[in-house]
């Protein structure tokens, strides 16, 4: 049985007396890495047809989860936050005039795509914050965004403990895990305060009454035994899709960097995500954080046949998922 939105809390509706047919929900927002899709000064041959033809633009990526279907969790909040939420009727404000059922925001780390959608959402005071000390730290040191809100809202700052499991509503559960260590370049190693290695990390997301499991990485450098172990028994898995090679930036001419040293690992290859994405069990299995240079966002494309092939997903505003 499927259901949406805030019926879930109708006792005719899908909960049911006994909230048997609730579940947790997931709501995909965007799948674009930092810059969109298309990338405003881009001119790459994907972002070329995404203007072309918008419906194949992306926004940045995130998603919404909730077990109540009342009150949603948005994991990172993007410079399109406030289209993101426009979009997603769960997520519309009211009946009361200034109540949204936004409660709070999950962030995986501190880079600029996942964090400056913060300051759009300066008018909401009951927001709360997550994020492991090193990146609330960042947002209070280095981009002051706790600062720049403290007159706007009073927004509660929640520090998360990796491998500590939160419970975020009577059914949704939250554990933060480690992915990668590496800290924002707006920082710079001058900057940091002596070893972090909490910089980067995913979420795994229970449903305490179905024990369904979804887990959501948007960055991860290498797909080593400890991330082999948050996804073996996972329902469904959002993970890094940045880049379709480790050269990619410059093969296309839109930098230097390689894919790893910026923290993600390649989508091809023998050692790439596609493999072992697509060995696990998952019944749902989506690539998000998608640079805009990756060919995979092309529907035409060989690459995208490739990992539909796998029976792997490409992320998109829209995009629910139950678990």
């Amino acid at each position: 049985m499927r259901c949406s939105g805030r019926a879930l809390k109708s006792p005719a509706g899908c909960a049911g007396a006994e909230g048997l047919f609730r579940t947790v929900f997931i709501h995909c927002l965007g799948a674009a890495a930092g810059g969109g899709y298309p990338q405003w000064n881009c001119a790459c041959a994907g972002c070329r047809k995404a203007r072309d033809n918008p419906e194949a633009a992306t926004a940045h990526a995130g998603i919404a989860v909730s077990g109540d279907g009342e009150q949603w969790f948005l994991l990172n909040a993007t410079p399109d936050v406030h289209h993101q939420i426009a979009a997603d009727p769960s997520l519309h404000p009211g009946p009361e005039i200034r109540k949204t059922p936004v409660a709070g925001v999950l962030l995986t780390d501190a880079e600029f795509d996942h964090t400056i959608g913060l300051l759009m959402l300066r008018e909401e005071s009951s927001l709360t914050v997550y994020g492991t000390y090193p990146v609330l730290e960042a947002l209070t040191l280095w981009f002051p965004v706790r600062e720049l809100l403290s007159d706007y809202a009073d927004l509660t700052w929640s520090q998360v403990d990796v491998g500590k499991p939160l419970d975020l509503d009577d059914r949704l559960r939250v554990t933060a895990f480690l992915t990668g260590s590496k800290a924002p370049r707006y920082i710079g190693r001058s900057r940091l305060r002596g070893p972090s290695s909490e910089w980067e990390v995913g979420y795994r997301l229970e449903d305490k009454v179905t024990g369904g499991i979804a887990v959501y990485a948007p960055t991860l450098p290498k797909w080593d035994e400890k991330f082999a172990e948050q996804v073996a028994s996972a329902d469904c898995v959002f993970v890094d899709g940045t880049f379709w090679t480790d050269d990619e930036m410059a093969a296309r001419g839109a930098g230097s960097r390689t894919g790893r040293s910026m923290g993600h690992m390649p989508v091809s290859g023998d050692d790439g995500s596609a493999r072992a994405l697509a060995a696990l069990p998952a019944k749902r299995k989506i690539y998000t954080h998608i640079n805009n240079t990756n060919p995979m966002l092309d529907e035409e494309s060989p690459e995208r046949r490739l990992v539909t092939d796998l029976g792997i997903e490409i992320g998109r505003a829209g995009l629910e998922v139950e678990v």
